[in-house]
């Protein structure tokens, strides 16, 4: 039994997808939808850069979402895989995104133009320079919730991503994660702090959550083929009202990545494939779960390795 799981923002760099779009008419024309759709040339950024163009966020989230509906497209239509019998489809972040338009709950221009706001919304949800993300290593997140707990009266820092057993990402004030990194140097907690220009998923988002709320409310879901598995709480989704509710929320809404892949492979899943850039999933579900069986999908060869 296996599920399918999609990247979100981290795993984008120039060139990607490039096999896909010179070999497969399919994937060239959806780059020329994408942008008709966004008005710009998001081809031209994601082909050639440059970098710190893909890595501006309103176009990385429409960028990574490209790259991945694409690579899902080739497997099913030009090699004839039948991913619509995986048990579940799930995303981390803006793969979320990437599950529900492959699913068919949304369609492919609404998505990129979804992310595209998505990716604005939460850049400039906060001024440049005052908030930031921070990795921290090999502690437990009952151990950093702990410290988070105690220190409520001095500073606030919300756990962010839960991406695997010793893998956090926190969000915070710049000030205030200060604060915590002397908190963890003093219990020698490895940290690092991420080159990231705002702090994802915590109340600082709040102006982005208006946005999209106003953006999500509009939408019109469709009846999708699979059961999808959410971010905000490791569990499926099971009417549309959810689904729009689950969304809004997850702006501001740990990534509960680790207790997705628990749950999945609590009901069986034994399976996992990745589609899109990067290897970031595959590596974070190993950790996870060292017995599953995992494919990376981001070149044709993965593609002709792929037995389900």
């Amino acid at each position: 039994m296996f599920s399918v799981i999609f990247p979100g923002q981290g795993s984008q760099l120039v060139g990607m997808g490039k096999e896909f779009f010179e070999k497969y008419s399919l994937v060239q024309d959806l780059f020329e939808k994408a942008d008709k759709v966004l008005g710009f040339k998001l081809s031209k950024i994601i082909l050639d850069g440059p970098k710190e163009e893909l890595d501006l966020t309103a176009n990385t989230q429409p960028a990574i979402f490209l790259i991945s509906f694409s690579i899902y497209k080739v497997i099913t239509k030009e090699f004839n895989i039948d991913l619509g019998k995986a048990k579940y489809f799930a995303g981390h972040s803006l793969g979320e995104y990437s599950a529900l338009s492959s699913a068919g709950y949304l369609d492919f221009s609404d998505t990129l133009k979804l992310l595209r706001i998505r990716g604005d919304a939460m850049q400039n949800s906060v001024p440049k320079g005052l908030g930031g993300m921070l990795a921290v290593l090999g502690s437990s997140v009952y151990e950093i919730e702990k410290i988070l707990n105690e220190n409520v009266n001095n500073f606030n820092v919300e756990i962010a991503n839960d991406n695997s057993e010793g893998q956090l990402v926190l969000s915070g004030k710049n000030d205030d994660l200060d604060e915590l990194i002397n908190i963890l140097k003093y219990k020698k907690i490895k940290n690092i702090r991420l080159p990231v220009s705002a702090p994802f998923h915590c109340k600082l988002m709040r102006t982005a959550t208006k946005i999209m709320k106003n953006e999500i409310e509009k939408l019109s879901f469709h009846e999708g083929k699979n059961i999808l598995i959410s971010n905000v709480t490791a569990n499926e989704i099971s009417t549309r009202n959810e689904l729009t509710k689950l969304l809004i929320d997850q702006i501001e809404s740990r990534v509960r990545w680790r207790e997705s892949v628990i749950k999945m492979t609590d009901k069986g899943v034994n399976h996992f494939i990745e589609i899109g850039p990067g290897k970031v999933l595959s590596g974070l579900v190993k950790r996870i779960n060292k017995n599953v069986k995992i494919n990376t999908i981001n070149n044709e060869s993965d593609i002709k390795d792929l037995i389900i």
